[in-house]
């Protein structure tokens, strides 16, 4: 699993990572909209609260994501991109693994300086009529926002997961091929030697 604030990098370093492991990347995003432009039953429940600007219910998207690990790409590993986003959610995910007859391996932290994400997210522009404008939730103050809400909602994950033994926090400062490499160490996955620690400022690691 990949933890990390917004801008820290974590779409980017799924698809690698899982693509280094053979494993699919699994993300909220790919399956809501599966579940959605499929119509399963999952999917009607889902757009009843999507379609009235609500949160879908934790337990409709736990189980779009038990529906999902438990396809046969699965089986064999996979990598959970975004999800949980909350206590209450990872509590029902370790449930739904324990009846899948899986478990969690490691969780991997992506951690960057709030400076630095507010500046990588400000800095994103989008190509509309011809000119590079500022998105409107990329402006400072909204970045500001969302990193606020990451830290009361989700950031909690990462004590919830170190105290279980399976966090390893990986500095995420740098070019995309270095943070990676820091991860497939962490996972013992490294070129080198393999390591279940991760260089950076926070001085802080856990085995996985």
């Amino acid at each position: 699993m990949l933890l990390g604030p917004p801008g820290a990098g974590k779409g980017t370093q799924a698809q690698i990572i899982a693509g280094r492991l053979g494993v699919p990347a699994i993300s909220t995003g790919d399956i809501f909209r599966a579940n959605v432009s499929g119509e399963t039953e999952l999917g009607r429940q889902a757009k009843v609260y999507m379609d009235a600007g609500d949160l879908v219910p934790d337990e409709i998207t736990v189980a779009m994501v038990k529906d999902r690990l438990a396809e046969p790409d699965a089986k064999a590993g996979f990598l959970l991109d975004g999800f949980p986003r909350t206590i209450a959610q990872a509590e029902q995910l370790r449930e739904s693994l324990q009846e899948l007859g899986h478990g969690l391996d490691s969780v991997l932290e992506l951690v960057v300086d709030e400076d630095e994400l507010v500046r990588r997210l400000s800095g994103r522009r989008m190509l509309v009529d011809g000119e590079w404008v500022q998105r409107e939730d990329d402006k400072p103050e909204t970045v500001r926002h969302r990193l606020g809400v990451y830290r009361e909602q989700t950031a909690p994950l990462s004590g919830f997961y170190d105290s279980q033994g399976l966090l390893t926090r990986i500095h995420a400062i740098g070019t995309v091929d270095e943070v990676t490499e820091r991860a497939m160490n962490a996972l013992g996955q490294g070129g080198s030697a393999a390591t279940r620690q991760s260089d950076g400022p926070t001085g802080q690691q856990s085995a996985g």
